[in-house]
This record gives structure tokens, C-alpha cells and sequence, in this order.
């Protein structure tokens, strides 16, 4: 096989400890020598990684994705005044032998594949990125709670025969808030719950009131009072959010306005594409690609003359999670 980099490492990462080996092609010769280390994973033995790497003049370094144990690694060598070139794979493409693995073996394996180019590297976008990533990832899991919230107060109004769901599309919207705040604060009567009905609402003031009359005792508006709390505090802590990732994306208002054309995609769902795809699309060959990585292709399998299963996988945790109609 052809030699690809004269001089490259590979490091075989756990949560406390990396393994490193840097394969080296002797000038003149085809013989290959190895240097071999372990490192911990605190930060200052980190930067002693990097400081060993680059006594040993390696530029080129792979990496396992393991967990989340890979991205403090990544980081430290990302920066500094010359930084490497990194590459992060798949553990499932670097699979040793059965019988035949240790995180030294694991190192050696890494290195020399990296070394004869045999290696495909994962998507990693830039920095900035990654944290616009991280933000719209949060997003998703605050909605998902703020949703359950929901779900719970729609539960909890049937156990008393409040059947406002039955007549509000959204009952947490504007009007459906001021009903609910006003029915934990002990108010009963119907007409003066239904009176909080705006706009469109107000139209179907006899539903209303026939929906507002339940039997809530002091036990279901505690339990009200408490969930509409918890509601305003995620609520307020997705403001929060929505407002980093604004600032993060604040140098990006070009591609986020030309993706927001796209029928169907509002702003937090530009966000999400240009937090998952990043803006070099030079990353991905075709638009094939690129709809591949996202998960959004079938799979083509057939053996004898018989297709099998092409159901679309799952992408790269990317969930998209629209903005409640208020």
C-alpha cells in the first residue's frame, strides 16, 4: 500500500486515560518506527500530549469518537499556534480482531491506518459551530420538557372536567394563560374565566363557559399553580437560549436568511440546519451527500434478486422542534 503520511499518530481515548502511538517512516528506508505513551485526561496532562506530539513533529493525529471523551482532546489540539490536523472516526470502521485489543493495540491501529490512508474522518464542523450546535441541541430538550409541562396541565384540567383543550386550539396561549393563572388563584366562575378569551376566542363564549365549568378543588389549583411555575421557568430559560443563539449567529445572517426562504422553515429551524451542516458545503461531494448525512434517504439493500428493508435512519441527533402558535 501506498504511504501516505511519513509521520502521523493515533490515540485511543477513555475517560481517564489516552494512549498514544506515533508511527514514523525512517528517511531512506521502509522501515517504520513506533513511539508509544499514555497520558491522563486532566487539562495540564493534555497539554503535555499536545507538547509530546509535537517533539515528535506529528501534524497528522486520529482519534476514536468515544462518547464525549473525544471533544476535550480535540479541543486542546485544535489549538495553539500550530495546530493539527485532526481526523475523528468511527469506532465501528477501526473494529479490532477478536482477541486482539488493548488501547495500545488500538493506537497502533489507528496510526497505521491513518498512515496509508485508510481512514475516513467524520464531520467535524469549526468551532463556532459546534456551539451553535450545542445551543440548538439544548433548545430541543428545554422545548421537549416545556411540552411534557403542557401535556400535564391538559391531564390534570380533564381529572376536574375542565374541557378547555376542547374549545382552545393552544391552551397556553395568551388567552388559555390568563384563564389558567386566574383558575389557580381560586377563581370558579365560569363566565368570569371565559371572559379572558381574546381575539378569535371570544367568538365561542357559550363553549367557553360550558367548558370552564369544573370541579376543581384546593389539591388540583396547587398542583395548577405549581406546573404553571414550572412552565414560566422554562418558558423564561428558552428566551434565554433563543438569545445566545441569536449572538452566536449573529455573523451568519446571510445563509440563516436564505435558508428561512425555504418553504416550511422558519428561524429556529435555519438555526438548527446551520448548526448541524455548517456553512462549508464543500464537506459534502453532491447534494446526495449531504441529504444521506442528515438521515434523510432510504437505504438500498437487496441480495438475490430481493429488496430488503430501505427505511430511513436516524441523522445526526438533529430534532427539530417548532416555536408553540401563541
Amino acid at each position: 500500500m501506498k504511504l501516505l503520511y511519513r509521520c502521523c499518530a493515533g490515540l485511543d481515548i477513555h475517560r481517564d486515560s489516552v494512549s498514544v502511538c506515533v508511527r514514523r517512516r525512517v528517511r531512506g528506508s521502509s522501515e517504520t518506527t513506533i513511539e508509544e505513551a499514555v497520558f491522563g485526561t486532566f487539562t495540564q496532562e493534555l497539554e503535555r500530549l499536545r507538547t509530546w506530539l509535537k517533539q515528535h513533529r506529528v501534524r497528522q493525529v486520529a482519534m476514536e469518537s468515544t462518547g464525549v471523551y473525544w471533544m476535550p482532546v480535540w479541543n486542546v489540539l485544535e489549538g495553539g499556534r500550530s495546530p493539527f490536523t485532526l481526523t475523528l472516526v468511527n469506532p465501528a470502521t477501526v473494529r479490532a480482531l477478536q482477541g486482539q485489543k488493548t488501547d495500545r493495540i488500538d493506537a497502533r491501529r489507528i496510526a497505521e491506518y491513518l498512515q496509508y490512508g485508510l481512514l475516513r474522518g467524520s464531520f467535524i464542523p469549526p468551532k463556532p459551530i459546534r456551539q451553535l450546535r450545542e445551543l440548538t441541541r439544548m433548545r430541543v430538550h428545554i422545548q421537549q420538557d416545556r411540552n411534557r409541562v403542557i401535556s400535564r396541565i391538559a391531564r390534570l384540567l380533564e381529572t376536574v372536567n375542565i374541557k378547555l383543550a376542547s374549545v382552545a386550539t393552544n391552551i397556553v396561549g395568551k388567552s388559555g394563560l390568563a384563564m389558567l393563572r386566574l383558575l389557580a388563584s381560586g377563581v370558579r366562575d365560569a363566565e368570569q374565566l371565559a371572559d379572558c378569551a381574546l381575539r378569535k376566542l371570544r367568538s365561542k363564549m357559550p363553549e367557553l363557559i360550558l367548558a370552564l365549568d369544573g370541579r376543581p378543588d384546593a389539591h388540583s389549583r396547587w398542583m395548577l399553580s405549581e406546573l404553571l411555575s414550572k412552565l414560566d421557568w422554562l418558558t423564561e430559560e428558552l428566551a434565554r437560549v433563543d438569545q445566545r443563539m441569536d449572538n452566536v449567529a449573529a455573523p451568519h445572517t446571510d445563509p440563516l436568511e436564505r435558508l428561512a426562504t425555504i418553504p416550511g422553515v422558519d428561524r429556529t429551524t435555519a438555526l438548527v440546519l446551520l448548526a448541524e451542516f455548517g456553512t462549508d458545503m464543500t464537506q459534502f461531494p453532491t447534494p446526495g451527500h449531504l441529504a444521506s448525512w442528515a438521515g434523510l434517504c432510504p437505504g438500498n439493500t437487496e441480495s438475490a434478486g430481493k429488496r430488503f428493508s430501505g427505511r430511513t435512519r436516524k441523522g445526526d441527533g438533529m430534532n427539530v422542534i417548532s416555536e408553540d402558535r401563541r
